[in-house]
């Protein structure tokens, strides 16, 4: 535990901009990134550092537009990066999972004062998702696979993910369209934009009904509505376990340490391992994600030990082999830092 904490502290301290927030990694990811940064604000208030943590969050939200739109990049620090891509300056034009409900939620815990402008701000945003993202299912709609976190999940199929050498231009295309075609409303983002909205005190009831109508229990998942209902959405991925944040579903939660499903020795698996797509070092498509096996730590799953182990082994990636605990993608990367978090818990002894 002594030796986890050192070296999250050294990579967050390292990773610390003059601005106020934290940079996942300096080389590959320089900037502000939204979820990260909420994850951030969660690990700086394990390490006793309240101070950093409201900052971080402040960072993230005052980027809010009128709307309650927050955008899931800021490049402030160098404005034209990817403005052509994005069509316009300074940030992206699409969001990421509202993890700023639960990072306000963990610093009250912490017994810190959240500024009232900041949970409104929260709210505001979380009010953007219900007024105008809402699908015909009940769900939230995303208007780009980036919007979820997970990039080139199975779950993204339906529309190409699988075959990496068009992926990119098919989500750049989604990019200049504003989404236009993109009939998807996941399960994973839906969970956590209720999830995160109950923190911060919007009724999000109705999400968690809807939610409750796209179990499947001979596939002991929950399924994306829109395009890819019938494909791709059915996919058996980590991430659709994530309404088990709001509905109890055994059934569900006891294929995250099943050694035949998502079990791994190092943390579970991002993909089931019985699905075609696993593939335990391929971006997405099977490697353990520390912040997917976080929140579904919180949810309930005993993951806390193999995540912890999985963490050192890599030198704190970005995601690693859930088998062998080899690290994969960036490293060091500073969300990693959630196993401090979860090594405090009794299933991490």
């Amino acid at each position: 535990m002594t030796v986890l904490r050192t070296r999250v502290r050294e990579v967050m301290d390292a990773h610390w901009q003059p601005e106020g927030y934290t940079v996942p990694n300096a080389v590959t990811y320089p900037f502000r990134w939204m979820w990260d940064s909420c994850f951030h604000a969660v690990i700086w208030a394990a390490l006793g550092e309240p101070e950093r943590s409201i900052a971080e969050l402040a960072h993230v939200l005052r980027a809010q537009d009128d709307r309650g739109f927050i955008p899931h990049i800021d490049y402030r620090r160098d404005p034209a990066h990817h403005a052509g891509f994005w069509g316009r300056p300074g940030s992206s034009t699409i969001t990421q999972p509202p993890m700023y409900g639960h990072a306000i939620d963990v610093l009250r815990a912490h017994g810190a004062a959240v500024p009232d402008e900041l949970v409104e701000r929260a709210q505001r945003g979380i009010a953007f998702y219900l007024r105008e993202r809402r699908h015909p299912s009940g769900l939230v709609r995303v208007i780009h696979p980036w919007e979820t976190g997970c990039d080139d999940s199975p779950r993204f199929d339906h529309w190409g993910a699988g075959v990496s050498a068009r992926w990119y231009d098919v989500k750049g295309s989604l990019v200049a369209s504003a989404g236009a075609g993109f009939d998807c409303a996941p399960v994973s983002f839906t969970a956590l934009v209720a999830w995160n909205g109950r923190a911060v005190g919007v009724d999000t009831s109705e999400l968690v009904g809807a939610l409750a109508q796209q179990w499947d229990g001979e596939l002991a998942t929950w399924v994306d509505a829109g395009a890819s209902a019938a494909t791709s959405g059915r996919v058996r991925t980590l991430e659709a376990l994530l309404p088990l944040l709001l509905i109890d579903q055994p059934a569900a939660l006891a294929t995250i340490t099943d050694p035949n499903a998502f079990g791994g020795r190092y943390g579970p698996a991002g993909v089931h391992r019985g699905e075609p797509a696993f593939d335990p070092r391929r971006y997405w498509r099977g490697p353990v994600w520390p912040q997917l096996a976080y929140l579904l730590w919180l949810a309930g799953a005993p993951v806390a030990a193999a995540t912890v182990r999985g963490a050192i082994a890599s030198g704190l990636s970005e995601f690693w082999d859930p088998d062998d605990g080899t690290g994969l993608g960036a490293t060091p990367q500073s969300w990693a830092g959630l196993a401090l978090v979860m090594a405090g818990s009794g299933d991490a002894e």
